[in-house]
């Protein structure tokens, strides 16, 4: 191949230019993956996540992901969707990656099973800048699936925790039973120093003890302080458009809040042209975007 390609650099901070390089290769041919475990996260088993590891042992050590990139995952015969690494690169492998039954490629990964085969190519797109938040306090703010990418974030700051203020996690789910990642909410993360988990759900059921409300207005009647803070925000969109109104009404300002972008990703590398909008690609310059960015981006979306 003898054009060149735009890619993410190997810190995932900004694009370069590869010209048939291995670099390529690893973007563009994916490499042999074997799923090694499957676990349910919802009651329903429509969200699972999938344990992976690369068949070459080179591979896996040529790959280095970052709190917000994503991978091209493929199913033989099926196809390849983009998925968020749910993962904390401080973890090593197996990568994880946490996939809601949404399509067909989707549905097909949900109907594996370990020990089968898949492709993997990547990583994909920008980080959260977490090296900018040192000091400061985090405020998560998550919603259904949306917690699988933000849940890559929180593991790699809870794994740097010296240097971060207070770390607020805000989850709301459907129903008790659509809570993704329980080990983690109601184990691991809120025994963590100076770390807070408020959950809350749509519709409880005879078991559920805890809050119901939509993420926004609990958001609201928790009240975090936007004092020295970051907002990290990631769900359905729906929820994130009243999630970003009740932030404003905080005080939060759109410098101090970061979401993500989610289209057709299809290449990967900025030349598809499927995740456009306007100069930029999701893909290369997201999905990680403050809201002072998005708000920059023609109204395409």
């Amino acid at each position: 191949m003898n054009a060149n390609l735009v890619g993410p650099g190997p810190s995932g901070e900004t694009p370069v230019v590869f010209g048939g390089s291995a670099a390529a290769g690893r973007l563009l041919v994916p490499e042999v993956a074997t799923i090694i475990d499957i676990r349910d996260e919802t009651a329903s088993g429509d969200v699972k996540t999938f344990k992976v590891r690369m068949d070459r042992p080179e591979a896996e050590e040529a790959w280095s992901h970052l709190p917000g990139q994503c991978a091209m995952v493929s199913v033989f015969g099926v196809g390849e969707a983009m998925i968020s690494i749910t993962s904390s690169p401080t973890r090593g492998w197996p990568l994880e990656l946490s996939i809601k039954r949404v399509g067909r490629v989707t549905g097909a990964l949900h109907d594996s099973q370990a020990g089968d085969k898949i492709g993997l190519r990547g990583p994909y797109g920008n980080r959260f800048p977490t090296e900018e938040w040192k000091g400061k306090n985090l405020l998560f703010v998550a919603g259904g699936i949306g917690l699988a990418p933000v849940r890559c974030l929180i593991d790699y700051c809870l794994a740097h925790r010296d240097q971060f203020g207070h770390v607020d996690i805000v989850y709301g789910a459907r129903s008790p039973g659509d809570l993704c990642f329980k080990d983690c909410i109601f184990n691991r993360w809120s025994r963590q120093k100076d770390t807070t988990v408020s959950l809350t759900v749509d519709k409880g059921d005879e078991t559920w003890t805890g809050p119901t409300a939509l993420v926004p207005m609990f958001l609201e009647e928790l009240g975090p302080s936007p004092k020295n803070a970051v907002a990290i925000t990631c769900g359905p969109p729906i929820m994130i458009k009243f999630t970003l109104q009740s932030l404003a009404k905080l005080g939060f300002t759109d410098d101090q809040i970061v979401t993500t972008l989610e289209l057709k990703m299809q290449c990967g590398v900025g030349k598809c042209g499927r995740c456009n909008i306007g100069d930029k690609y999701v893909c290369v310059d997201g999905p990680v975007f403050t809201l002072s960015q998005i708000k920059e981006l023609p109204n395409e979306f």
